[in-house]
């Protein structure tokens, strides 16, 4: 074998390279085993699973357990809906195994990703996953749940088929594999390089690997899916050498130019196409543990090679793993509960843990990172991040991160004008991730992260420039209607699909902006989007009492029904539930609906209908199981729906809504999850009503209070300061709240402040059987 591409070199200048940038990592003083009180298998049987593997807190590397290949087309090219349950490559009524992928989406409701898929094997090579063209087994594995393990920084299960007991562990950009062997002379490691999560044909744009030297592999892969162009690149390296090596292209074309002289298949140091699957044999002793770090890296295999040797330059698995867990423990331990059950604890913890799994570090351990414009950049005073599922996360994740992550969330928020310079279009993200826009959803939300992060103090980055980069993004006339909007005052439905949807999204992302512009000061801004904010009231048709598409010449569409979804100018919800879109300006809503009583009986009826299937019957991100009467827990919209009570009058019916919602569609057991976790914003929105409060309209200073779960919870905050939050008669019964203080003054209405919490103190609930009218 040749010796390693000057990278010998790399290895050791690097070891002690940006380590220290992390933020938050694990320091030295242990804390609480937090992690057993965790569960990452709980997920959804229906739709997307959440991320069940091994990972560091906010880590690039999300090794994991893939259970099943679902093409994203069917043979006739129609759209498979079965790779919707698969968005994070696992399902838990799945029992084979297919291989450990490095990288996961956790529970979104579209997918990518699956990179570098290993899968250890024994007996005759077999390198079809799950059937070869013969029609025999693949290489997959059948396993029993009586054998997985699953626990934050860790996962490990038994391959039945081959005897093989695997385990993964990770640091935040590389993932470790350690595999017992039994005794063989035909043991094989697959590198699947085909695999993807959403596959189709040509997702495969190319891949290349390299054989370094007999134990460590370099490469990348560069695909073409809800990423446009995504590279990842890598270094493999074993902890024994490999006895021998090749690999199988499933490509069609035929032009390989000079190339073709050589066998290339077999023990050839280049491998190069669309679609490879590698192999590398050993002999192993009974029992024999092989071992693989695989690096990431979004610029270069010598930047892989860079954060393997800085990360992890040993082979020591046990120390990865408990510097990991501590890690997690570190995290987890920002909050510290008592509940009113185990259950209760277990269901806290597993939701906290799902928070602290995304946006991940996208850059590495030297700070270079691959920016939107598909060029190397330097951080400079911030790591950057990607995956930001922005239509979910602005509700409840990031302002969660501005409580007990505000330096993370500080990064995410220079991340995302780092996106905003290095745009063609001049937009903040949208739906980002791996330095592509993949423009999903609707709406312009990192303006509310930014407002949020604004306007409760958070971090240091540029005031001017977030507003800037704001005004430009709200004004990209050709982006989901925004010309129209700004010329009409409102989406026409006649001009753009969900009209009344992106209208609401729209208005209320302007009132952000003009929070931004008050903050720094710029009145002229300020007025001009306060303006725009009023634009819900143009889709509000008085004479049904509803939201309600508009076409350019000011009709309201005629054929209508508010209890239907497709077509209605809605997506994902219909006129009842996302109709009640108004988070900015609450108050004025309730008028124009006609008053307290009108929309406190519209809301009642809103969880008391019994809704006809044929209204969800197509929906893929709304099912039964996140569902009350009408109101549709599972999607983001309506999250913030229950605390709507608090300005009827009628506080007690949202403290009973959200302890309601709160016992029924989350759980610490498998398929407890009521939907997608969409990148935590399922989990953030429990986190915050457990501790009693929520965020209804981010870019305010204020939450909404409710009815917290828990009994007590000290929360420690970067300040140094801690909240204790205390509920007094805290039961399963006791849902409703009489008396709430803070550092013992008493709390007027049905607000508090960030800024007064995060000073410290107590937080008290004085909790009661009674509803308080």
């Amino acid at each position: 074998m040749k010796p390693l591409l000057h990278c010998a070199v790399l290895l050791v200048l690097f070891i002690s390279c940006k380590n220290q940038k992390e933020k938050n990592s694990a320091n030295s003083v242990p804390v609480e085993n937090i992690c057993r009180f965790v569960n990452p298998l709980v997920g959804t049987s229906t739709m997307g699973h959440t991320f069940p593997g091994a990972t560091a807190p906010f880590g690039m590397v999300q090794l994991g357990p893939q259970t099943d290949m679902q093409p994203y087309f069917n043979a006739d090219g129609s759209y498979n809906k079965k790779t919707y349950e698969y968005c994070a490559g696992y399902q838990y009524r799945d029992t084979t195994i297919i291989g450990f992928a490095h990288t996961n989406f956790s529970g979104t409701g579209h997918s990518d990703l699956g990179d570098f898929l290993v899968m250890p094997t024994t007996g005759d090579l077999v390198l079809d996953p799950i059937k070869t063209d013969n029609g025999s087994k693949g290489f997959y594995s059948v396993f029993s749940h009586d054998n997985e393990n699953a626990a934050p920084g860790y996962y490990s299960v038994k391959l039945d088929d081959y005897s093989i007991n695997a385990e993964l562990t990770a640091s935040e950009r590389v993932g470790f594999h350690q595999y017992a062997f039994p005794e063989s002379d035909e043991a094989h490691i697959i590198l699947d390089l085909v695999y993807n999560v959403y596959h189709y044909e040509k997702k495969n744009v190319w891949t290349f690997l390299r054989v370094e030297n007999d134990s460590l592999v370099t490469g990348y892969r560069q695909t073409k899916g809800w990423g446009r162009t995504r590279k990842v690149f890598f270094a493999m390296q074993f902890s024994k050498p490999f006895k021998s090596y090749g690999h199988k292209k499933y490509d069609e074309d035929n032009y390989d130019g000079h190339y073709r002289y050589f066998n290339q298949e077999e023990n050839f140091p280049e491998m190069a196409g669309r679609n490879i699957r590698a192999y590398f044999n050993f002999d192993t002793a009974e029992n024999e543990k092989l071992k693989v770090k695989f690096a990431l890296s979004p610029v270069s295999m010598a930047g892989a090679l860079k954060n393997m040797a800085a990360e992890i330059p040993h082979w020591d698995f046990e120390k990865v793993k408990a510097e990991t867990q501590q890690k997690w423990n570190n995290e987890l331990a920002k909050i510290r509960v008592e509940s009113i059950s185990d259950e209760d604890k277990r269901t806290f913890y597993t939701a906290l843990y799902h928070t602290f799994l995304s946006p991940i570090v996208y850059e590495d351990v030297d700070g270079s990172y691959r920016g939107l414009d598909q060029n190397i950049h330097q951080s400079e005073g911030f790591t950057n991040y990607t995956i930001f599922s922005l239509w979910d996360t602005y509700r409840a994740l990031h302002p969660f991160f501005n409580l007990v992550q505000p330096s993370r969330n500080n990064d995410m928020i220079k991340s995302m004008l780092a996106h905003y310079d290095q745009s063609v279009h001049h937009m903040l993200p949208v739906w980002s991730h791996y330095a592509n826009e993949n423009w999903c959803m609707i709406g312009y939300h990192s303006t509310t992260v930014l407002a949020d992060a604004v306007v409760k103090g958070v971090g240091d980055f540029d005031r001017k420039c977030a507003l800037d980069a704001s005004v430009t993004t709200a004004k990209v006339s050709y982006f989901h209607g925004i010309g129209d909007y700004m010329k009409y005052g409102f989406v026409p439905e006649d001009k753009s699909s969900y009209s009344v949807s992106k209208t609401l999204e729209y208005a209320f992302d302007d009132w952000c902006i003009a929070q931004i512009a008050k903050n720094t000061g710029n009145a002229a801004v300020e007025n001009e989007f306060l303006e725009r904010s009023n634009a819900y009231k143009e889709v509000y048709d008085s004479t049904i009492g509803f939201m309600r598409p508009k076409y350019s010449n000011g009709e309201f569409k005629k054929e209508f029904d508010p209890l239907d979804t497709h077509g209605q100018g809605f997506i994902e919800g219909n006129a009842w539930n996302y109709g009640l879109y108004v988070p900015h300006q609450v108050e004025d809503m309730v008028q124009l609906m006609g008053g307290e009583k009108r929309l406190s009986g519209m809301l009642d009826s809103l969880f008391t209908m019994d809704l006809d299937d044929k209204y969800i019957e197509k929906n893929e991100d709304i099912t039964r199981d996140g569902m009350i009467g009408n109101y549709v827990h599972g999607n983001e919209p309506g999250h913030h729906i229950p605390f709507l009570y608090n300005y009827t009058g009628e506080p007690y019916k949202t403290q009973s809504r959200v302890r309601m919602i709160m016992k029924t569609m989350y759980g610490a057991e498998v398929n407890s999850l009521c939907g997608n976790d969409d990148a935590g914003q399922m989990s953030a929105w429990y986190i915050f009503n457990s501790l009693g409060f929520y965020p209804l309209a981010p870019g305010s200073e204020y939450y909404e209070l409710g009815s917290p779960s828990v009994k007590k919870a000290v929360v420690s905050f970067e300040n140094g300061k801690q909240l204790t939050i205390t509920a007094k008669n805290q039961s399963e019964q006791n849902v409703y709240v009489s008396k709430v203080t803070l550092n013992g003054k008493e709390i007027e209405g049905t607000k508090i402040s960030h800024l007064d919490l995060i000073k410290g103190g107590d937080l008290v609930f004085e909790m009661s059987d009674r509803a308080t009218k």
